[in-house]
């Protein structure tokens, strides 16, 4: 035998194994469900994230602080990942999900200690997240796209203890509306709400326009700011001379050839204006550019015109004033166009938007915000965002349970039924995910200043009793029946937290070695023991 030292690695490569990878990984998760605890439920608080360029975020939105964090430990940007899952599936309950993953990783950390095996705290994990998804089934309350003062509710739920408070109420309305003018045979699509922002006025004057507004202004100060019974060409062709597509020289000897070719480039923009004019058209949207001399004949003839429009943007002209994207100026005719009672310019303090209203049946609409500063627009556009993906999660699914932390003290207590069944030591990881479920009461009292022990005891012996309803309403501080108070979340928010909770906690424990490489750059760690900003070990 040779004492020869073996290299299988380079030297920029770091390794963690064993015991030490399982508790680096869970502290970096636990440090994660810490940041954004503090934000759950209307009492949470907010976070001011600034950015090396100085620009500032406040929010306590639990997607946009990760995101903001440009977290760099493996393990917490997993983590960030079920955020942006959660938020893409259903819109709000990221907080949730986060929180939920580090105490279920926390808890693990106990039965490690315990020396029970990680593959059989997985193993208990899975059993407890599928039967958790069993109970909240049997749990849900079915409502009908009629229920409106119920969807109200949820929308004002999803939105309390994110600034839109004081115009909750008609945010709501808002919110429902919109969601249901938008409904048709496909299903529900979010990206048909468009969600305009303008800085000035209150909070309170964010409204709905049956319609689309679009951040531009009309090309030239020439033509008409109001056109009423418009009919609106949505081109998507340049209303310009072409540039070739490769490098071409065009020989010019003689003034009289560089007039005529000139004189051509004229003909053919007086060409596309002629027939845009003959379609009888007299307002365009167009994707493309239009020409300084384009611009002075459609002022000539007395047209409305918008230029570079975005893709998305005509998407959502064409389904709500009921008009097609023509992209060659010999098919547009009447049969293409969309129509609208009234396209307006209209100033809002240093913002000028073109208002197309009084679409007879618009399948795409604006949210139009306002407020005093960008920072409070911002926070009301996540808020709204919450709110609507709520509505829809529950309309999509027609199933909604109680909120107020009711619904996990009702599954935890029914996970402890369960796990008396089971023989083996998957029975201790499924009452510890069982007790996870529990930080959600006790995070919501503990944000709301009440004591959170008593407040959790208080809450399981009222489920105990029968009142399967009981969650906390933080506005009496008293523990209520979630129901009758109107605190009310889609059963999507809570199976979906669960489901990825749950499978980023069973990955994250059976992680027993870490192989990390710099790339040769000194004082890059990913592996370190903290995050930015933070000491090893804090959380």
């Amino acid at each position: 035998m040779t004492d020869k030292q073996i290299v299988l690695t380079p030297e920029d490569v770091q390794r963690l194994m064993g015991k030490d990878a399982q508790r680096t990984n869970i502290l970096a998760a636990k440090m994660v469900a810490d940041i954004v605890k503090t934000t759950l439920g209307p009492k949470g608080m907010d976070k001011m994230l600034v950015s090396p360029l100085g620009d500032i975020v406040i929010t306590n939105d639990g997607v946009t602080i990760l995101e903001e964090m440009q977290i760099e430990h493996p393990a917490a940007k997993m983590m960030v990942e079920i955020a942006k899952t959660q938020e893409t599936e259903v819109g709000d309950g990221t907080t949730t999900a986060v929180m939920l993953a580090g105490k279920l990783l926390e808890n693990a950390e106990i039965l490690l200690d315990k020396k029970i095996h990680p593959t059989v705290i997985a193993k208990g994990y899975r059993l407890a997240s599928e039967k958790s998804q069993e109970i909240l089934k049997e749990l849900a309350l079915r409502i009908t796209p009629d229920d409106d003062e119920i969807l109200r509710q949820i929308a004002m739920t999803a939105m309390t203890g994110k600034g839109a408070e004081d115009a909750k109420e008609k945010f709501s309305d808002i919110i429902v509306k919109a969601v249901k003018q938008i409904q048709d045979s496909n299903g529900i699509d979010i990206n048909n709400i468009k969600i305009e922002k303008s800085k000035g006025d209150g909070i309170k004057d964010t409204s709905l326009i049956s319609g689309i507004v679009l951040d531009k202004d009309r090309v030239s100060i020439d033509m008409p700011q109001v056109v009423e019974n418009a009919k609106i060409a949505l081109i998507d062709f340049p209303i310009e001379v072409k540039n070739p597509e490769i490098d071409t020289k065009v020989s010019i000897s003689s003034p009289e050839q560089l007039q005529g070719f000139l004189d051509q480039e004229e003909r053919t923009i007086k060409n596309l204006v002629g027939k845009i004019k003959a379609s009888g058209a007299n307002v365009i949207f167009c994707q493309k550019g239009i020409d300084d001399f384009a611009q002075y004949l459609l002022s000539r003839e007395r047209i409305y015109a918008c230029r570079r429009v975005s893709r998305s943007d005509m998407e959502k002209l064409a389904k709500a004033t009921s008009g097609k994207i023509v992209g060659n100026l010999n098919e547009l005719s009447e049969r293409e166009f969309g129509f609208s009672q009234r396209v307006e310019e209209i100033k809002h303090g240093s913002d000028t938007l073109t208002y197309i209203t009084g679409c007879k049946n618009p399948k795409a609409l604006t949210i139009l915000i306002h407020g005093g500063t960008s920072h409070v627009i911002d926070e009301i556009e996540r808020a709204i965002k919450d709110g609507l993906g709520d509505v829809i999660a529950s309309l999509k699914s027609g199933l909604i349970v109680p909120g107020g932390g009711a619904i996990e003290i009702e599954v935890a207590k029914r996970l402890r039924e369960y796990s008396q069944g089971l023989s083996g030591r998957e029975q201790l990881a499924v009452e510890q995910f069982a007790s996870a479920l529990e930080c959600v009461p006790l995070t919501l009292a503990e944000n709301a200043g009440l004591d959170p022990i008593d407040t959790l005891t208080e809450l399981k012996s009222r489920h105990d009793s029968g009142e399967k309803n009981a969650g906390l309403n933080l506005f009496t501080n008293k523990i209520e029946n979630a129901i009758e108070s109107k605190i009310i979340e889609p059963l999507k928010i809570k199976t979906q937290a669960i489901n990825s909770a749950s499978d980023v906690a069973i990955m994250i424990l059976r992680i027993d070695d870490v192989i990390a490489s710099t790339g040769g750059k000194k004082g890059i760690n990913p592996m370190a023991r903290g995050m930015p900003g933070m000491g090893e070990g804090e959380y």
